[in-house]
């Protein structure tokens, strides 16, 4: 069966449509700052949990949903590249995320298993969304500008969360006090209506250009067909399975840092979590400037130069982490995060799109979620079981291994230099 992008040409997006898919960063972001670095989190481990256990039942619950989202995500992006729709995928799962983020309002003490399986459901409706979300990436924008594109959607994501914090502010200023706990679940309410706003745009306004014809009921076993094909076929695409390993071991790492960056905060340098918030707020801000800058950078010097270059900054990062020991450095080492943040991230997206060949864009991007999803089941796991045996500053030094790992392998990823070259004879 023909593809039915090749069929269509290709035409650039409009500014509107480009703001409007940029637009869902803006907004999923809420969710992601609330309910995965800042709020649930330190909310999850001091009042839901309550014991020494609480990092290992933290990062086993977003290891277990990531191994769904995983084994979804290589099966959803060719159920989406074979025309079946990526909006429609899109819309389900970030209704997903939304209610179970908004059902988090109604987690009190000590439910730890209601707890968790809202957190997975959240962030498997997060993450799969993401399988489609990412896939618009090639449609709105050009190979000279896959960067830049790239850099504005994460741009206007941190700037999301930036948004996102100053609402939720004034109701952590109590701290988790008894009398201030209504507050803080009021804030997953209000990441949760945050997303569902601002993410309507993209379902109005940036059209679905995949059509065919086929009937609705062949929809998921032509993925599964389509899935099947790709694999005997990645052999020929050696470059992109090249970038996707290192891919895999790198943003393991990163994404290990985000989700226990505040617990580290909160628990080993005793900071507050309005002092959190206020760290997170620089984080975003920096990671604004790290995403355009770098995102800039890459379509003039190179993703692959750009990308190395952010890797080396994560591993200084880390080494500044493991021996700070007051609140002010740790605050100039987040402005430093946030620039790595923002580069690490977009320069890695408009990299896998440089390398892949347009008729498997949706298709590789499925693999390139499921690589990401499938790193971070190790990570969190593995600072869990460190953090609960030795302490919490091992666990983050043992991160720079996945980056060096990262790094190294990268170097073995060659760009384009003319379309069609990411095939490899």
């Amino acid at each position: 069966m023909s593809n039915p992008i090749s069929q269509s040409p290709i035409r650039p997006a409009k500014r509107g449509q480009v703001f409007s898919w940029a637009l869902f960063d803006f907004a999923n972001t809420a969710f992601y700052v609330i309910i995965l670095t800042v709020g649930y989190p330190l909310y999850f481990k001091e009042i839901i949990a309550g014991s020494e256990q609480g990092d290992l039942l933290w990062g086993s619950s977003f290891s277990i949903s990531m191994i769904i989202v995983a084994l979804l995500s290589p099966v959803l992006g060719a159920i989406a590249d074979n025309g079946a729709g990526k909006k429609r995928f899109l819309g389900i799962f970030t209704s997903i995320c939304i209610l179970s983020t908004a059902l988090l309002f109604f987690v009190y003490n000590g439910m730890i298993i209601t707890g968790m399986i809202l957190l997975i459901l959240a962030n498997i409706g997060f993450e799969a969304g993401l399988v489609f979300y990412d896939a618009f990436l090639p449609e709105i924008s050009t190979e000279k500008s896959y960067g830049r594109v790239s850099g504005y959607g994460y741009a206007l994501g941190y700037a999301g969360s930036l948004f996102t914090l100053a609402l939720a502010y004034p109701l952590y200023a109590g701290g988790f006090s008894e009398a201030n706990l209504l507050n803080i679940r009021i804030s997953f309410l209000i990441a949760a209506g945050c997303f569902f706003l601002f993410s309507l745009p993209l379902f109005f306004f940036l059209p679905d250009k995949q059509r065919v014809s086929s009937q609705k009921f062949n929809s998921v076993k032509a993925g599964f067909e389509r899935l099947r094909s790709t694999y005997k076929q990645f052999p020929r695409y050696r470059n992109v399975a090249r970038f996707l390993f290192s891919y895999f071991i790198y943003i393991d790492g990163v994404n290990t840092i985000i989700i226990f960056s505040s617990i580290f905060a909160h628990e080993t340098l005793k900071m507050g979590i309005g002092e959190i918030v206020i760290f997170f707020g620089m984080v975003q801000t920096s990671a604004i400037i790290g995403s355009i800058i770098f995102g800039i950078l890459a379509d003039h010097l190179g993703h692959k130069r750009t990308l190395s270059t952010t890797l080396l900054l994560w591993l200084v990062i880390i080494i500044l982490a493991y021996f700070v020991q007051d609140k002010l450095p740790f605050y100039i080492i987040g402005c430093l995060a946030g620039i790595a943040l923002g580069s690490s991230q977009s320069t890695s997206r408009s990299l896998m799109s440089d390398i892949t060949p347009y008729e498997k864009k949706t298709e590789f991007f499925g693999f390139y979620s499921f690589f990401g999803k499938a790193s971070a089941i190790l990570g969190p796991f593995v600072f869990g079981i460190i953090s609960v045996y030795f302490n919490q500053r091992i666990a983050i030094l043992s991160i720079g291994f996945f980056l060096i790992a990262g790094f190294i392998l990268l170097q073995r990823v060659e760009e384009q230099t003319k379309k069609g070259s990411a095939v490899d004879g």
